[in-house]
């Protein structure tokens, strides 16, 4: 390991911030779990068993194939009453749904007195105990808490409550190192809060309890190569199972486009787990996906048959999930969801009378050179750590130095470069830049950007289309100060307030696009700055008496902000406020 490069000064500053004492954490993880007695939801109950664990163990012997819908309704009862449409309609079909994830407001990373003062945002909020017992009452559907539950500051609260209704499978650890509680800063207490929750959870390993965790919500979608994705799985299960005890279950593939792949990284986590492994579910393709929606149900066929197959080869727990069409526009319909999922069963008598025919050899092939270069990738992160510093038996020292670390860091320390294998994600972004670059390659253009300042970043954790649009902005000449994903309003005038800026560019996401714009508007006024906002994705905002997120193109306009529907239109916008 180089120890003149800044990566290195990165890894060891992480080590002289980083907290060390996990016993009294680990002591107060088993108190707390002596006061909580494990629900049992109404698919429990249902299927006659304790966990999600010993229902996937069956599952598997049986060679059944698991689905997963996601789900992300305005508020809790719009979203119980969708649950129950969505099973009444496919148990009147003969089929069951058997887990389904909420994608809950992400105001629920926070503690609970911060929560109101955040923008709301996508999802239900669960303001009461009533709130979570109708994830686990409606129907027998399985919850599946991911989004903005343990790797946030309220993650043992959060956990508590989970546990008490009887879900059983509970993350998403991947969070924990890209993702922010909105207007939230003080990552020694979201890091505390993380791994107390995890040690919650190895009290409860032997009752079927696992730690779920989405590699591609964390480092995974920001790597670089394949290999650093295996070795990172590597080291989570280090951390998780060889030093806290819990049970780690892994899910992959929202950015992992290549159906073969696909497999190939189920089969991968087999490896990793050598062979032990409970997958959570194995997510759609969301990167494929776009407004064509007949392209989209395409897509969904592809991915979907895939994901069948692999299970079918390889039983790994894993629940498939079959995207809605509308999934890359806005939040999808209960209506949309059923549909969707009676095409997934379709597809699966498509791969039944296919599996015979099909050669796994390149996904196999695929999950060999992974796991091999992972290896040794994990191997290079427990040596450079311990030469830092690090106490490679203090989980809570090991979480807070990676966290700070961050993943280009990680990859230029440990990962070799010369690695063939890029991300699906890494390689889509690439070629979006490459696709996109005539449009900003203008010589006006060109003329009216340089030298100009612009900061460029997104609100919540899409940050893909935004470190597209810095880099193609720093290619025509601008100056550009990048700050990436989940950033605050605040956090965009302390930027414009410390050095001259042109105009701000945001991206967005999560169905909080109008209450965000009127803070950020709020602040400009205060700060007395006047400059153009461009803001851009996914314009829509969760509104209390509608099911789902509505658009908000008009009223950004109206508040001065400059909405644009997609990167071609925002040349000829950005070069007229310039020119202004």
């Amino acid at each position: 390991m180089d120890t003149s490069t800044d990566s290195f000064r990165a890894l060891q500053q992480a080590v002289a911030n980083s907290p060390g004492d996990y016993s009294s954490l680990r002591t107060r993880a088993r108190d707390t779990a002596s006061q909580i007695e494990l629900g049992r939801s109404s698919f429990l109950r249902h299927y006659q068993v304790e966990s999600e664990l010993e229902y996937k163990t069956q599952a598997m012997r049986e060679g059944r194939i698991m689905f997963h819908a996601h789900i992300g309704m305005n508020d809790i009862e719009v979203t119980g009453r969708a649950l129950e449409s969505i099973h009444g309609e496919l148990n009147a079909c003969g089929y069951r749904l058997d887990r389904a994830g909420v994608a809950l407001d992400r105001r629920m990373g926070l503690p609970s007195e911060r929560r109101a003062q955040a923008a709301a945002e996508t999802g239900p909020m669960l303001d009461s105990t009533k709130d979570w017992k109708v994830l686990a009452e409606s129907v027998p559907i399985q919850p599946h808490l991911g989004d903005f539950m343990i790797g946030q500051p309220a993650s043992l609260a959060n956990t508590v409550q989970a546990l008490r209704i009887g879900c059983t499978t509970i993350g998403n650890l991947s969070q924990f190192f890209t993702f922010e509680a909105p207007g939230w800063d003080d990552t020694a207490v979201t890091t505390a809060q993380t791994c107390e929750a995890v040690a919650l959870l190895a009290e409860f390993r032997e009752q079927g309890v696992m730690l779920h965790s989405y590699l591609e919500d964390g480092y995974g979608a920001l790597f670089r190569y394949c290999a650093s994705v295996a070795g990172w799985a590597l080291l989570e299960k280090y951390i998780v199972e060889d030093l806290i005890g819990a049970r780690l279950s892994h899910c992959i593939g929202g950015l992992t486009a290549d159906p073969v792949r696909r497999a190939g990284w189920v089969f991968a986590l087999q490896r990793i787990h050598q062979g032990e492994h409970i997958g959570s579910m194995i997510y759609g393709d969301t990167i494929s996906f776009g407004r064509d929606f007949e392209k989209n149900r395409a897509l969904t066929a592809e991915y979907l048959q895939w994901d069948i197959l692999a299970q079918m080869h390889c039983p790994s727990g894993h629940a498939v999930l079959p995207l809605p069409v509308t999934e890359a526009i806005r939040i999808p319909s209960a209506e949309e969801i059923i549909e969707v999922q009676l095409f997934g069963r379709r597809v699966e008598a498509s791969a039944r009378r296919l599996y015979p025919h099909i050669d796994f050899s390149g996904a196999e092939n695929f999950a060999d050179a992974v796991c091999r270069d992972g290896k040794t990738i994990f191997d290079n992160a427990l040596v450079g750590m311990r030469e830092a510093g690090v106490d490679l038996t203090n989980p809570l020292q090991m979480l807070s130095v990676l966290k700070q670390l961050g993943p280009q860091h990680f990859e230029q320390l440990f990962t070799d470069l010369d690695q063939a294998e890029l991300t699906d994600m890494y390689a889509l972004s690439q070629n979006v830049i490459d696709e996109h670059r005539y449009l900003l390659d203008d010589a006006g253009f060109c003329e009216s950007v340089r030298d100009r300042c612009f900061v460029v970043a997104s609100t919540d954790v899409h940050e893909h289309a935004a470190g597209a649009l810095a880099q193609l902005l720093s290619d025509a000449g601008a100056r550009v100060i990048y700050l990436g994903a989940e950033q605050n309003p605040s956090d965009l005038i302390a930027t414009v307030e410390n050095q001259p800026v042109d105009a701000l560019l945001l991206s967005t996401h999560n169905g909080m696009a109008l209450e965000y714009a009127r803070q950020l508007t709020d602040l400009l006024e205060g700060s007395k700055h006047q400059l153009p906002v461009v803001i851009g994705g996914v314009l829509n905002q969760k509104v209390a008496d509608q099911e789902l997120p509505v658009p908000v193109f008009d009223e950004l306009k109206a508040l001065g902000l400059l909405p644009v529907a997609a990167l071609p239109g925002l040349p000829k916008l950005l070069e007229a406020q310039l020119d202004a």
